[in-house]
């Protein structure tokens, strides 16, 4: 009668092998892929340098400068001058909503840019020169000039005037 320890062992010693055959299967695959991952990269560096060439060779040839601003990065501009550019934007528009305002302004994927426009936004919405209607920015009533109050230290406009 054949012990149980035996085919036990018998057992456990197959389960191993397997695993061990599955384990070098699975490691010899992911290499493959690897090296399949690395041509494809090479190839893609590759194209990458001959569109690099074309812009190169079209700035030249149209005389533009050659240095230009890395893609979807803005030059920054001067602190309240985004809000100037929000209010003009909203006040030629009947209502925008941020996807909208972000499209037009060139921002779709810039997240400073975006994060940018967010406290503008909010800014302006404090200093009622924006309003928010419908998920839709318009200019507030009035001429969208900033409301001034005692706490920022300005006249509000109720001041009278001297005559």
């Amino acid at each position: 009668m054949p012990d149980f320890n035996d085919e036990s062992n018998v057992a456990d010693r197959s389960f191993s092998e397997f695993i061990a055959r599955e384990r070098d299967r699975l490691r010899s695959e992911r290499e493959q892929i690897f090296g399949q991952q690395e041509e494809l990269l090479r190839k893609l560096d590759a194209v990458n340098r001959e569109f690099t060439a074309i812009e190169a060779y079209e700035t030249a040839k149209m005389g533009r400068a050659t240095r230009q601003a890395p893609a979807g990065r803005q030059p920054r501009a001067r602190r309240g001058s985004r809000r100037k550019e929000l209010l003009e934007l909203i006040r030629q528009s009947d209502g925008l909503s941020r996807g909208e305002i972000l499209e037009r302004m060139g921002l779709k994927g810039d997240k400073s840019g975006q994060m940018s426009v967010s406290n503008a936004l909010s800014a302006l919405i404090k200093s009622n020169q924006v309003r928010r209607d419908g998920g839709k920015y318009h200019i507030a009533d009035g001429d969208g000039e900033p409301t001034m109050t005692p706490e920022s230290g300005a006249d509000n406009g109720d001041a009278e005037l001297p005559a």
